[in-house]
């Protein structure tokens, strides 16, 4: 399965002939169609399956009740642009991204690294979220990243501002979030 995910990818680049792209070329795609941006090349988001949606929505729910609760200077954010980077060659869209700053944001976005990013990933998308995106957030200050893997029913934490990680949880357990000090999110909930 890994193999075939590796020939797509390349298959992708090849198509686009190494050519560099910016931010310019994402804001130029025609309405409703959705890409990121590693490093100057251009990757086409695909659409989220179902179970894809049930996690994100009970994620969003579940982190949000709890920052409303504390009081938290935090936000959580569904698919949004951000220029993690802060450059016109770097744009995601993560599936949650977790803003603790602000100054960060603007209407466009977050400029600059969010907090606490998650992405759900599907067999399409594995080798993004586990090389080029897990690169592109360890370099540019994201302090935690959760990969969670709805077919193998785990979540792979990085915690990137202490040094640590991978560390893999199974769906049965309740799982930490390490940027608050009392946050367990329950996946048992969300299947």
């Amino acid at each position: 399965m890994e193999a075939a995910l590796i020939e797509r990818e390349e298959q992708f680049m090849t198509i686009e002939g190494g050519k560099s792209y910016t931010i310019a070329d994402i804001e130029a795609l025609p309405d409703g169609e959705r890409a990121e941006l590693i490093d100057g090349q251009m990757f086409i988001m695909e659409s989220p399956s179902v179970t894809h949606q049930r996690i994100l929505g009970e994620l969003y729910v579940q982190i949000n009740l709890y920052i409303k609760k504390n009081n938290g200077p935090c936000e959580v954010f569904l698919p949004f642009g951000v220029y993690v980077a802060d450059d016109t060659r770097n744009y995601v869209e993560p599936d949650l991204s977790i803003v603790c700053k602000p100054d960060k944001l603007d209407e466009k976005g977050c400029h600059g690294a969010p907090d606490w990013i998650i992405e759900i990933t599907s067999p399409s998308n594995k080798i993004m979220d586990y090389g080029r995106k897990l690169s592109l957030y360890q370099e540019n200050g994201v302090r935690e990243y959760w990969i969670i893997d709805p077919k193998q029913k785990f979540v792979t934490i990085y915690d990137f501002e202490h040094g640590e990680g991978p560390v893999i949880h199974p769906f049965s357990e309740p799982v930490k979030a390490g940027i608050y000090p009392d946050l367990y999110l329950d996946f048992t909930q969300f299947m």
